[in-house]
């Protein structure tokens, strides 16, 4: 009966395990994709010193989690202490760092709000100045989205003009909000003398917290429920780790 369970402990321990390397494989992969993806992310991520961090991070992450379950794998399937042990410490150590991470995020989310956003934008942009990290972002961000400020053009009235373009010194309207026919920086103006003038028709009116809360809303909460997913499965891991570990004579 004792053997039994051990040996159920064993495959136990190995799927969850997969898991957890087909976890790592995918965070990798994610963290790859947000770096050298040519369709913007990689201009807002490398203009953002936060959000570059925040990539090579999850890499990490996901490299170790990949390495991880390889070991954990092999050390159920080979029944080796030494490798259980290993596995137990550096997912305990993974679990911890990733439940104060969301703590973290749960207590700071109060800065993420449309009046934080908009107070900085109004503060810190400077046009079409992309020597300055946090106007290239803004910048970026809006012409990968289509959208305009934080709430709309009118975030823009009270932002100075910088001697860029005279088209410009007509309309509160930045560059960046123009609508192109390819959204990215290589895209086309669809008609930029006319949306710098002022012609709405060819602005991108909607605030870019509206879409981007929109577009990434349903991600959000499978990002959510995929964290709690993973740290259930590196806690029931970590259990069947430590039984197989007192169980191997």
């Amino acid at each position: 009966m004792e053997g039994d369970c051990l040996s159920c402990m064993k495959y136990l321990m190995f799927l969850f395990n997969f898991f957890i390397f087909l976890g790592g494989a995918c965070l990798l992969g994610l963290g790859i994709w947000v770096i050298v993806d040519p369709t913007g992310f990689r201009e807002i991520v490398a203009a953002n010193p936060l959000l570059f961090t925040g990539a090579y991070i999850m890499l990490a992450m996901g490299a170790l989690l990949f390495l991880l379950g390889f070991l954990g794998c092999c050390g159920a399937i080979r029944e080796n202490k030494c490798l259980l042990l290993f596995f137990f410490m550096f997912i305990l150590l993974i679990f911890l760092a990733e439940l104060s991470a969301a703590i973290l995020a749960f207590i700071f989310r109060e800065n993420l709000t449309r009046e934080f956003f908009t107070k900085e934008l109004k503060k810190h942009y400077q046009r079409n100045n992309d020597t300055d990290v946090f106007s290239a972002t803004w910048n970026s961000v809006m012409i990968t989205f289509a959208c305009c400020g934080v709430n709309g053009p009118e975030d823009f009235e009270a932002i100075p003009h910088l001697p860029y373009s005279a088209l410009e010194k007509a309309t509160a309207t930045p560059e960046a909000c123009c609508q192109r026919e390819l959204q990215s920086r290589e895209g086309m103006f669809v008609n930029k003398e006319a949306c710098l003038s002022g012609n709405e028709r060819f602005q991108n009116r909607q605030g870019c917290y509206t879409v981007i809360l929109n577009s990434f809303e349903t991600y959000v909460y499978l990002a959510g429920a995929l964290a709690i997913g993973v740290l259930a499965i590196e806690l029931f891991a970590m259990i069947f780790a430590m039984c197989l570990f007192r169980g191997i004579q």
